[in-house]
C-alpha cells in the first residue's frame, strides 16, 4: 500500500488522538488477571490491542464490547490471578508489549504450559531480556536460539527477586512485576533511569501492594486484583506525530485534547522545547490515575540539540521524530544511548536514517543513535515503512512539511497503533 502526502498549508484545528496503546495493553491484561468484571473506557482499537484481547480470551477471560465503537468501552470478566487456561498457543501478531508482558503472568501459574509466537517482525525481536529475570524467579522459559520467539512457558513456583535490568525497559519491569504478583516474597526492580510507570499505577489502583522509593519499584504478592473502572487517555506517542507536523509546517496552530502526559512518557516535549518548540499544556487533570492535558502547538524555528541516554526511556518511541525535527533545525542533532531503537519493529536507527536520506536529509547511523545535520527542510521523495508503523507515520509528517511531498510505501503499517492517522492529519491540513 502506497500513500502520498503532499506539501501542506498551515495545520489548524483540534485533534483527539486514539487511546494510549501501552495503557490499553496493560489494562486488558490486568483485567484478565482480576476477579470479577472490569470496565475499560476508551480502549484503543488497533491490530496490536486486538491481539491482546484475543490472547486474554484464549486464556479464559470473557471480553464483551467493541473497541471500534464510540468510546471504546469493554467489559472483561477476569480469570483470577491463578486461573489462566493452560495449554494454549498464543498468537501475538506484531504486539511486542504483549509478547514481553504476558509471560510474567503465565510463568507463575500453578499448572500448564503455553507458547507465544507472532509475525515475521516479532520473530526478530529478542525475548531473552524477559526470559532471564523470569528464570531467576524460578520460571521455566524456553526461546529460539535462547533469545528469540517463539517463547514457551511452563508453570512453576516463583520467588521474588531483586533485579536491575541491564537496559532501561518498562516492558521488562512490567513482566517482572506481573510475575511478582504470584511469587513468594517481595519483588524489586531497580531503575537507574525511570521508565513508563503505567503498570505500577494500574496495579496500585487494582489493590496491589506496590511502591517506589529511590528508584526501586517494590511489589508484594497478591491474592486478587480488583481494578474496577479504567479510563485510557489519548496516546502521547500517537499525538507526537501531529505535534511534530504542527511544529514543522509554517503557520500551523493545533490543539490536541485529553492527551496522557505521564512524565515517564513525555521526554519528547522536553527535547522539543529545548530545540525551540512553542508548546503549552492547558486543562491539566487526572483521569484514572494518569495525568492528562490539552497540548497547544505553534509552528516554530528550531535549533539542533543533543539527546543522551538519560533522556531515552521517556522519549524512546518519539526519537524518530527528534531526528525528523533535526532535519529542519539549524545545526546538528545527535541522539546517543539509544541502542534500544535497534530492537523495535525495525532497526529504527537504520530505518530512520534511510527514510530521512530518501527525503533529502543528512542523517547518519551511530552504534547507539543517530546524527542529523539540519538543512532547514526536506526535499521529499519515497519512504519504505519496512513494516514499522512509526516509520510510516514519520514519512507522512515529512511529506506535509517537505518541498515536494512524500510517497510512503507500506503505509498500512500505521494501523498497528493509529488506524485513522492519515485522515486526522489531512483534516488538520484542511482546517
Amino acid at each position: 500500500m502506497v500513500e502520498r502526502f503532499d506539501p501542506s498549508g498551515p495545520l489548524r484545528g483540534l485533534l483527539s488522538p486514539p487511546a494510549d496503546k501501552s495503557i490499553s495493553h496493560r489494562a486488558a491484561l490486568i483485567a484478565a488477571m482480576a476477579e470479577g468484571r472490569t470496565r475499560i473506557s476508551n480502549f484503543l482499537d488497533s491490530a496490536d490491542t486486538r491481539s491482546t484481547l484475543a490472547a486474554v480470551e484464549a486464556l479464559g477471560a470473557r471480553v464483551d464490547g467493541d473497541p471500534a465503537a464510540v468510546g471504546g468501552e469493554l467489559r472483561i470478566e477476569g480469570t483470577g490471578l491463578r486461573g489462566a487456561t493452560p495449554g494454549r498457543e498464543i498468537e501475538v501478531g506484531n504486539a511486542g508489549t504483549l509478547l514481553r508482558l504476558l509471560p510474567g503472568w503465565l510463568a507463575g501459574q500453578e499448572t500448564g504450559s503455553w507458547s507465544l509466537d507472532g509475525d515475521e517482525s516479532i520473530r526478530r525481536r529478542p525475548v531473552d531480556r524477559v526470559a532471564e529475570p523470569l528464570r531467576l524467579m524460578g520460571a521455566s522459559v524456553e526461546c529460539r536460539d535462547d533469545r528469540l520467539p517463539p517463547l514457551r512457558i511452563e508453570a512453576a513456583p516463583l520467588r521474588g527477586i531483586d533485579y536491575e535490568p541491564p537496559v532501561a525497559s518498562a516492558q521488562v519491569k512490567s513482566c517482572v512485576l506481573l510475575a511478582g504478583l504470584l511469587a513468594d516474597g517481595v519483588t524489586r526492580v531497580r531503575e537507574a533511569v525511570p521508565t513508563r510507570d503505567h503498570t505500577e499505577r494500574l496495579l496500585a489502583a487494582a489493590g496491589a501492594d506496590v511502591g517506589r522509593e529511590n528508584g526501586v519499584v517494590s511489589l508484594r504478592p497478591a491474592q486478587r486484583l480488583d481494578p474496577g473502572d479504567i479510563f485510557v487517555p489519548a496516546d502521547f506517542s500517537s499525538a507526537a506525530f501531529s505535534i511534530a507536523a504542527a511544529l514543522l509546517v509554517p503557520g500551523s496552530s493545533v490543539e490536541i485534547s485529553a492527551v496522557g502526559v505521564n512524565p515517564t512518557r513525555t521526554g519528547f516535549l522536553t527535547i522539543a522545547r529545548r530545540m525551540g518548540a512553542k508548546l503549552a499544556l492547558d486543562d491539566e487533570a487526572s483521569l484514572g490515575g494518569e495525568p492528562t492535558a490539552t497540548i497547544r502547538i505553534r509552528a516554530s524555528s528550531l535549533q539542533g540539540t543533543e539527546v543522551g541516554a538519560d533522556e531515552v526511556p521517556a522519549a524512546v518511541d518519539e526519537l524518530p521524530l527528534v531526528g525528523l525535527l533535526g532535519c529542519f533545525a539549524q545545526g546538528e542533532t545527535v541522539i546517543t544511548g539509544a541502542k534500544e531503537l535497534r530492537r523495535k519493529e525495525s532497526d529504527r536507527i537504520e530505518t530512520v536514517c534511510a527514510a530521512l536520506r530518501a527525503l533529502g536529509g543528512e542523517a547518519e547511523p551511530l552504534p547507539d543513535g543517530i546524527a542529523v545535520t539540519g538543512t532547514g527542510g526536506l526535499r521529499g521523495g519515497r519512504v519504505d515503512a519496512t513494516g514499522d508503523h512509526r516509520i510510516a507515520m514519520l514519512g507522512a509528517v515529512a511529506g506535509l512539511a517537505s518541498r515536494d511531498g512524500a510517497e510512503v510505501e507500506g503505509f498500512g503499517a500505521a494501523a498497528v497503533s493509529y488506524p485513522r492517522f492519515a485522515e486526522d492529519l489531512r483534516a488538520l491540513a484542511s482546517g
